[in-house]
């Protein structure tokens, strides 16, 4: 996967995260990787300040915390990522059907 497509899936992830708890470097490192994300600490650590400067998350230290702004973010990355699901899989769907 490219690197700009990956970190837009980061970023996503990252901000689903932060619906479910706080989060931290190390933490939010892991979850990643358990995603089969390639990234590292600095990584991590560059996007959480990315999204605490577009008023996404909090930093409190070194734990960041959700805002209502991106729980508006978020609730509207779902909608659309639902409605692309969609798409691609029907026309995975059609393209499979075409072919038997």
């Amino acid at each position: 996967m490219r690197a700009d497509v990956q970190n837009l899936f980061i970023r996503i992830q990252m901000l689903h995260e932060a619906t479910q708890g706080d989060l931290t470097v190390n933490e939010t490192l892991t979850q990643l990787e358990a995603q089969g994300y390639k990234v590292g600490e600095r990584e991590v650590k560059q996007e959480l300040d990315r999204l605490t400067e577009d008023n996404f998350l909090t930093a409190h230290n070194d734990v960041y915390s959700i805002t209502g702004a991106g729980r508006d973010e978020i609730k509207e990355i779902r909608t659309v990522l639902k409605r692309l699901c969609d798409v691609v899989h029907q026309t995975e769907s059609k393209a499979k059907a075409g072919s038997a």
